[in-house]
């Protein structure tokens, strides 16, 4: 894999990838708004917990498309596990949707930074979610969260310092450009988890498999 020879210069990622060998390639997904809805439903929850809603909401919306959110009552979508707060987010962004005020197919021919940018103007979606769809989402193979507490935790024991330096650890990220996101995903295998949310350290959904 062409990342190997550029993230096996670090020794300690070196070991990573003797131990866990290669990983798969990082493909972006076909629909971007059902991967965005599934990161609004996942947030602050369990993989499991997360998984079951995600399931309840698609079996009374059917489709996923942003039409088939609007045509229900905040009530029924709150039944099936929603909170409010993110039945306002996932509506707010089927408006923006349908109205083309964003236009999230076009966020693929965006750099990085961009579409970063234009993910957080969008109610619900947070820095740390943004970076989450940038690499699960868009399968861009140069992302990295300081936000992520995984990431900073497998860090801090592999490297021996402290989760909370971020200069040392911003400094530790740099060496794995362009493919941070391959070395994102085998500092999470070193601690067999996934992606946490920096909210309430909890794993978050909408993550495909490692």
């Amino acid at each position: 894999m062409n990342y190997i020879p550029t993230l096996a210069k670090d020794k300690v990622m070196l070991k990573l990838i003797e131990e866990f060998g290669e990983l798969a390639p990082i493909v972006p997904t076909e629909d971007i708004f059902n991967e965005i809805i599934g990161s609004i439903v996942g947030q602050q929850l369990s993989v499991k917990a997360a998984d079951t809603i995600f399931k309840r909401v698609l079996n009374l919306v059917g489709i996923c498309e942003p039409e088939s959110f609007l045509k229900f009552e905040d009530q029924q979508l709150r039944d099936c596990g929603l909170s409010f707060a993110k039945i306002r987010y996932i509506k707010s962004l089927c408006s923006s949707v349908i109205t083309k005020e964003v236009d999230l197919e076009s966020l693929r021919t965006m750099s990085d930074e961009d579409v970063k940018i234009e993910l957080v103007k969008l109610k619900g979606i947070g820095e740390w979610t943004a970076e989450m769809l940038l690499l699960f989402g868009f399968g861009k193979e140069d992302i990295f969260s300081y936000g992520d507490l995984g990431l900073r935790n497998a860090i801090a024991n592999l490297y021996k310092i402290d989760r909370d330096d971020k200069e040392n650890i911003m400094k530790i990220q740099k060496k794995w450009a362009p493919f941070r996101s391959y070395a994102s995903r085998y500092l999470w295998k070193s601690l067999d988890n996934l992606p946490k949310n920096p909210v309430n350290d909890k794993k978050h959904s909408a993550v495909k498999s490692l």
